[in-house]
């Protein structure tokens, strides 16, 4: 298992829906279980499409906050 203090950042500001959700499932194959990946998104679709598709593939959202235009998404990677 990973260090939950290590962090992927998926940076998918100015991307639109389906990006966002693609982006972070690339990252998440390269990962082992128990890693954290930190999604920054402008589209605000992401806020559905990212939890969504965490639940399906057995992903866990840590933590989710949006700022002016800016949302955050942590999630921690699960078995695979």
């Amino acid at each position: 298992m990973s260090n939950p203090d290590d962090v992927v950042v998926v940076d998918a500001r100015r991307l639109l829906c389906p990006m966002p959700v693609i982006r972070v499932q690339n990252a998440a194959k390269k990962l082992s279980p128990g890693a954290r990946i930190k999604a920054i998104c402008t589209d605000p679709g992401a806020l559905n499409d990212i939890p969504a598709w965490s639940r399906i593939n057995g992903h866990k959202i840590i933590e989710i906050t949006s700022k002016d235009d800016e949302h955050i998404i942590i999630l921690e990677v699960g078995e695979q």
